[in-house]
């Protein structure tokens, strides 16, 4: 009722004026034509002859004109007043609410909301400790050395509660599939979620380079010389890379934002959402699972109490190396158990140090020989001598018992009775898939290799995908398998983020992996390389050129595999140069292994034979028999001086 007395006041004058013209129309008609018939102006109007009778149809018109205008007049009122009715009635109802939350605000001291962890820090908080462990000279002019602004506003309020882009871990898998996923698709928004405190880093070098720092504050900057002398950060890039996880939501080009200190405990498959380890849910469009591994450990050294696990150090992140490193500073023996890549680097880098600082290092295995599970038995044999001078004291084929702590030392008794003492242990044991997603999600996890079963698109679900460590995938050559090195990290990461842009590419990359004992010694594998298998090794002299730190000055990097991926066999020409006869010498310079199963070769092993990775990776693609492998080893050059 309301409305319609407004509109009929606005249109009352309009119709009085109509009704006023029409009346004095009729009498002027009346007056002019007083002589004639009353029914001639009817005729008039009827007819339209030139006369009064035009002035009538005028008016007519411009009644109509006017009764037109006020209804289009009255319906955009209408519409008008329902609109700001409307806004009123949102204003007055949000009023109520508006001022209670001032109210709370003012009143209210700045303490922690009972349903949020008491210990749960702010953003800026988070990202602080990798902030300040980044490289200073890479870090964006605007960075500087005043404290950020810490919010009061709790974590949960913040965060971002949908991620377009869902990435979870925080390793080198992760971090190729947002920078593939940003190079596809540029304004992409990327939320990375790990448990570490550090932004993405690169692995290799917590066992390599970063032993044979001379800088003493190594473990703060996280810098490193490579064997070529330049210099770089253990960070894949500065804090300046990224955005803050609460900017996410409204960036405008979309970023690449790192969640630090979190971890996924849940997973909402058919909701597309994750639970975060404070109950914080967020949602996504396509999510990357690429969560890596955890070191193994003993059952000898969990069962044996706190007092040995305190003096054991499972190596695999940041916080290990900054640890082990100290604990080498401060003792007088460690010990390390296990022959493997880690191991025996590690052996070899404390080894160095030994030599130093008096510091006894002692490395066991069950194996023969250093990286027995790897390397043919005569080369095995070569790679430990090459350790024992180093300074290490190596212990083949030893089984560990027990191990106590006894007048703070430790005490390891192995199966053959023999008692090693020692201050530290560092256990380099193997990698355990961390499949803890695969309950809640209801992903299948393979029950011979581990890890999350994905096809050859590294799919698990429609729009879930798995890279790295976790991923057990089906190599069209050489079957299924898990792959836990730094390539197949980079590489399937970058696929798994072409894909989720919707590349839809299979995996096909053979990754290879390589390890370095010190500056001198190196080799790079690819493909099965098991030491069960028929194995024909091809041998030359070494040279200068033929190390580690000649590899890296050529090719520009330390972590060899950056450049190797990159790089395509073309069809090699093989090398003039009469190749001797393949004998197993006391001294291995260099050389090619090659590993068969059914007189195909499926592994190679180029031992200080450096840049000629594509090569390999096409003989394995082939999958072709070949007569003589010395023929076969001459496409690597290694003859050549």
């Amino acid at each position: 009722m309301l409305k319609c007395r407004t509109v009929w006041r606005k249109l009352a004058p309009l119709a009085k004026c109509s009704s006023t013209l029409c009346r004095q129309n009729v009498r002027r008609t009346g007056l002019n034509n007083g002589r004639t018939p009353v029914c001639v102006p009817a005729a008039r109007m009827s007819t339209g002859p030139v006369g009064g009778g035009g002035d009538n149809l005028k008016y007519a018109l411009l009644v109509g004109a006017v009764s037109a205008g006020g209804l289009l007049y009255a319906v955009v009122t209408m519409k008008s007043d329902q609109r700001r009715y409307k806004e009123r009635m949102e204003e007055l109802s949000t009023r109520p609410q508006k001022t209670s939350i001032t109210e709370q605000t003012q009143s209210e001291p700045p303490a922690v909301p009972e349903d949020q962890p008491a210990a749960a820090p702010s953003i800026e908080e988070t990202s602080s400790p990798a902030e300040a462990e980044a490289p200073k000279e890479e870090t964006a002019p605007e960075v500087t050395d005043t404290p950020p602004v810490v919010d009061s506003t709790p974590v949960s309020l913040k965060l971002p509660s949908h991620a377009p882009y869902l990435l979870i871990g925080g390793g080198t898998a992760s971090f190729a599939a947002a920078r593939s996923i940003r190079a596809r698709d540029p304004g992409a928004k990327v939320l990375i979620v790990t448990d570490e405190p550090d932004l993405p880093y690169m692995r290799p070098p917590l066992s390599k380079e970063l032993w044979f720092s001379d800088d003493p504050a190594v473990t703060e900057t996280l810098r490193f010389k490579q064997w070529n002398g330049k210099e770089r950060s253990i960070y894949f890039q500065p804090p300046s890379f990224y955005i803050r996880p609460e900017d996410l939501e409204g960036a405008e080009n979309g970023g690449v934002a790192v969640l630090n200190n979190r971890k996924v405990v849940y997973m909402d498959v058919r909701g597309n959402k994750v639970k975060l380890d404070d109950d914080t849910e967020i949602s996504y469009d396509k999510c990357l699972i690429a969560t890596g591994g955890i070191p193994r450990n003993l059952q000898v050294i969990e069962r044996a109490g706190e007092d040995v696990m305190k003096k054991t150090t499972l190596f695999r992140k940041i916080e290990d190396f900054k640890s082990l490193d100290k604990v080498s500073r401060n003792v007088k023996s460690v010990t390390i158990i296990g022959g493997g890549f880690l191991g025996s680097e590690l052996a070899c880098a404390l080894g160095r140090r030994s030599t130093e600082s008096g510091l006894e290092v002692i490395q066991m295995f069950p194996e023969k020989g250093n990286m027995g599970k790897v390397l043919p038995e005569y080369l095995s044999n070569w790679t430990t001598e090459k350790v024992k001078t180093e300074g290490v004291k190596v212990l083949t084929e030893a089984l560990v018992k027990s191990v106590n702590c006894k007048d703070d030392k430790l005490e390891i008794r192995l199966k053959d009775g023999r008692v090693v003492t020692t201050d530290h242990i560092v256990a380099a044991v193997g990698l355990e898939p961390n499949v803890d997603l695969a309950k809640s999600a209801g992903l299948e996890v393979d029950s011979d290799f581990g890890g999350y079963r994905v096809n050859a698109e590294l799919q698990a679900r429609s729009n879930i995908w798995v890279a790295g460590d976790a991923a057990c995938f089906y190599d069209i050559r050489l079957g299924r398998r898990r792959v836990e090195h730094h390539d197949h990290a980079v590489v399937s990461g970058r696929l798994a983020g072409e894909n989720m842009t919707g590349a839809s590419k299979p995996y096909w990359h053979q990754s290879m992996f390589w390890s370095d004992l010190g500056p001198d010694v190196g080799y790079e594998a690819i493909g099965i390389v098991d030491s069960s298998l028929p194995t024909v090794g091809v041998f030359a002299k070494a040279t200068a050129k033929d190390t580690p730190k000649a590899a890296t000055e050529k090719s520009g990097t330390g972590i060899r595999s950056e450049s190797e991926t990159e790089d395509t066999a073309v069809s090699p020409v093989a090398s003039d140069t009469p190749s001797p006869a393949a004998e197993h010498k006391d001294d291995f310079g260099k050389g090619v292994i090659f590993y068969l199963r059914d007189k195909v070769v499926v592994g190679i092993i180029l031992w200080n034979v450096f840049n000629r990775m594509p090569i390999a990776r096409k003989i394995i693609k082939d999958g072709e028999e070949h007569a003589d492998l010395n023929e076969v080893a001459k496409l690597f050059n290694i003859h050549e001086d």
